[in-house]
């Protein structure tokens, strides 16, 4: 794709409050890849929905702050704005407890939405937004345009299965893992293999993606991109928390493969971009491009 078109994204799926003790910060995985998107100059979009209550309006609000268009968040009278309460461990790592049913497991397309999609260069989505028939009902619409898919593989349990799984991944261009995601997954559908690369490869046979990434944390990640492996092995940053670092990755990834940016140099970006953010409080912090390269640049 040619850097003369500006890049048009939208993103499918949950907006929500990540609680942090008494602390509430906006996030939701899709949101927090359209917002770090949106922050790197590509028009970004989502849909998803809130609930008709305070906290719905204040996500509407911040959302606004931050740029994005909310005219496809739509409001439930009947579902509650979603919460996910996160805790972090010795490392700073997180886990979530989130709050079903949300408004966001009950996403309903509007005209507005599907012409979206149908006119936007890329759609982001994940698998958690499927917990729900009627979210995953609206979700399986889109896939059927034939606007350029990105996966992001979001295992929370208990709200997966490896049927819609499988058929989340049939339907991506590209997929996007953690280590331990990939590995669940490929056992599942009985991979032989035992190392990412293998496994990478694997999933790409079982699938109609042409490129698969895979995060390992503070060890950097490994892309599939046009057959050819590249590998970045990780930036040193004093972790505040990895809430939303593996988004942001996967924004800056996705925007600089899409704006023509060569494979390796876009995959160094993006890990930079991932290891700022785990280096900042909550899923969304301001970075600079400076900042980025400048991380690069130190390694």
């Amino acid at each position: 794709m040619s850097n003369d078109k500006k890049l048009k994204a939208v993103a499918f799926g949950e907006v929500l409050w990540d609680i942090f003790g008494n602390e509430k910060k906006i996030g939701g995985a899709p949101l927090n890849v359209a917002l770090r998107m949106k922050a790197l100059g590509v028009e970004s979009n989502m849909i998803s929905c809130v609930g008709n209550d305070v906290d719905g309006e204040a996500i509407i609000n911040e959302v606004n702050k931050l740029g994005l268009d909310t005219s496809t968040i739509l409001k439930s009278d009947d579902f509650p704005t979603g919460l996910v309460n996160v805790t972090l461990d010795e490392s700073k790592s997180a886990t979530y407890e989130i709050i079903y049913p949300s408004a966001w497991d009950k996403i309903v397309l509007n005209e507005e939405a599907r012409e979206l999609v149908v006119n936007s260069d890329v759609l982001i989505y994940g698998s958690l937004v499927c917990r729900d028939q009627v979210s995953r009902e609206a979700l399986d619409e889109l896939l059927h345009t034939h606007t350029y898919k990105v996966f992001d593989v979001n295992l929370r349990k208990p709200h997966y299965d490896y049927e819609t799984l499988q058929h989340l991944m049939q339907s991506a261009n590209f997929i996007k893992f953690n280590d331990e995601e990939i590995m669940e997954i490929s056992a599942a559908f009985n991979s032989p293999y035992k190392t990412l690369e293998e496994n990478m490869n694997f999933i790409c046979s079982l699938s109609n993606a042409t490129a698969i990434c895979v995060t390992r944390g503070k060890d950097g990640a490994l892309l599939l991109w046009d057959k050819h492996l590249y590998e970045n092995e990780g930036y040193t940053v004093k972790v505040e928390d990895t809430v939303g670092a593996g988004d942001s990755f996967l924004g800056a990834l996705v925007t600089s493969l899409l704006n023509g940016k060569e494979p390796q140099a876009a995959l160094n970006f993006a890990c930079a971009t991932g290891a700022l953010v785990a280096g900042s409080a909550g899923g969304n912090p301001k970075i600079s491009i400076f900042d980025i390269e400048n991380l690069i640049n130190k390694n």
